[in-house]
C-alpha cells in the first residue's frame, strides 16, 4: 500500500523504524482521498438533483435522520481509533531499542554535532554506522534545544540540555543520509547539518580502527580536530571569511579592539579567557553569542587549540 505514495517521501533506508510510519501515512492518504471523493460526488449529485426548477418549488422541512447521523459520527470515530492504535504501535517500536544495538553518544551544540564511540574516537558532523545492525543514539545538548531528524530513516528526536534522549534505526545498505536539526536554535540553525555514513560491517570495523582513541596526533592536529568537534569553526572561520564571530585567520598576536573601547594583543591569556569567559571582552563589530567552554575543554585541549590558531597566518 505504501508504494502508491513512494513519490511523496524519500527512499526508506531503515524499514525497521520507518515501514510502519509509511504504511500509516498511506492509509491516511487513501482514506482521506475516499472521503474527499465521496463528499465531492455527493455534493454534485445533490446540487443537480435538488436544483430549484421553478418559482413554485418549495424546500421540504427535514429535521433529522438518525441513521445518517449515526453513520457519519461512528465511521470517523472508528477511523480515529484505527489511526491512534496504529500510531501508538509505531511509537512503541521506536521506543523499544533492540538488545544488540550499537550505541553512540551524540552531543549537539550551536551549530553542529559530535559523535563519540565506545573506543574513545570522536567525529564531528558525520556519524559512521554499520549496515544491518541496530544503532542507538544517546543524545544531549550542550546549550539549547535541538532536534535530530533523518528523513531517510523516518526518525526525529528532540535533543535537550541537561537531559538524555535517544533514538534508534537500522540501515540495511551502505550509503549516506542527511541529518537536519528541526528545532530553530539560532542564527545558523539551517547550517546545522550532518551525515549518516553507513558501512558494511567489515568496513565499519576498519574505519573505527583507523580513528584510534581520538587523542592522537600533534598538538596542532589535535587543536584542529577539537576546533571542528567543539563547533568553533562553525562561527570562527579559518580562511578570513566573515562569520558569527571574528575569524581565526591572522588572530595570533594581533591587536584586538573591543566594544568598550579597550584593546589587547591576542596571546595565550587572551584566547584562553575568550574560550572560558567569552562575554568578558566583545570584539568590536560583533555580538556575544558564544557560550562558555568551562568544563567542556581541559587545559590541554585549550593549549592544543591555541597551537592550531598560531598556524593560521594571513
Amino acid at each position: 500500500m505504501g508504494s502508491l505514495f513512494d513519490f511523496m517521501l524519500p527512499e526508506l533506508k531503515s524499514p525497521m523504524t520507518g515501514a510502519s510510519t509509511d504504511a500509516l501515512m498511506a492509509f491516511i492518504h487513501i482514506v482521506s482521498f475516499i472521503i474527499l471523493a465521496g463528499v465531492s460526488i455527493a455534493m454534485i449529485y445533490f446540487a443537480i438533483k435538488y436544483k430549484r426548477k421553478s418559482e413554485n418549488d418549495k424546500t421540504p422541512l427535514i429535521t433529522h435522520n438518525n441513521t445518517l447521523e449515526i453513520t457519519w459520527s461512528v465511521i470517523p470515530l472508528l477511523l480515529v481509533f484505527v489511526v491512534f492504535g496504529w500510531g501508538y504501535k509505531g511509537w512503541l517500536n521506536l521506543k523499544t531499542v533492540p538488545d544488540n544495538a550499537y550505541e553512540i553518544q551524540v552531543s549537539a551544540y550551536k551549530w553542529g554535532w559530535t559523535f563519540k564511540y565506545e573506543t574513545g574516537a570522536q567525529v564531528g558532523n558525520e556519524v559512521h554506522v554499520p549496515a544491518g545492525r541496530p544503532v542507538k543514539l544517546v543524545m544531549q545538548s550542550q546549550d539549547v534545544l535541538h532536534s535530530f531528524f533523518v528523513p531517510d530513516y523516518r526518525i526525529k528526536q528532540d535533543v535537550l540540555p541537561n537531559r538524555y534522549t535517544y533514538v534508534w534505526f537500522q540501515a540495511e545498505e551502505a550509503g549516506e543520509s542527511q541529518v537536519f536539526c528541526t528545532e530553530y536554535c539560532g542564527t545558523s540553525h539551517s547550517d546545522m547539518l550532518a551525515k549518516v555514513i553507513v558501512h558494511t560491517e567489515e568496513d565499519f570495523k576498519a574505519w573505527l580502527d583507523e580513528q584510534g582513541t581520538g587523542g592522537g596526533g600533534t598538538p596542532v592536529e589535535r587543536g584542529e580536530q577539537l576546533a571542528t568537534l567543539q563547533g568553533c569553526v562553525s562561527c570562527h572561520s579559518v580562511d578570513g571569511s566573515d562569520g558569527i564571530g571574528p575569524t581565526w585567520q591572522g588572530l595570533w598576536e594581533q591587536e584586538r579592539n573591543f566594544e568598550d573601547g579597550s584593546s589587547e594583543v591576542a596571546d595565550q591569556n587572551y584566547i584562553r579567557e575568550s574560550i572560558l569567559d567569552p562575554g568578558s571582552k566583545i570584539v568590536e563589530g560583533y555580538q556575544n553569542q558564544m557560550v562558555s567552554y568551562e568544563g567542556r575543554l581541559s587545559d590541554d585541549d585549550i593549549s592544543d587549540i591555541i597551537e592550531y590558531i598560531k598556524t593560521l597566518e594571513e
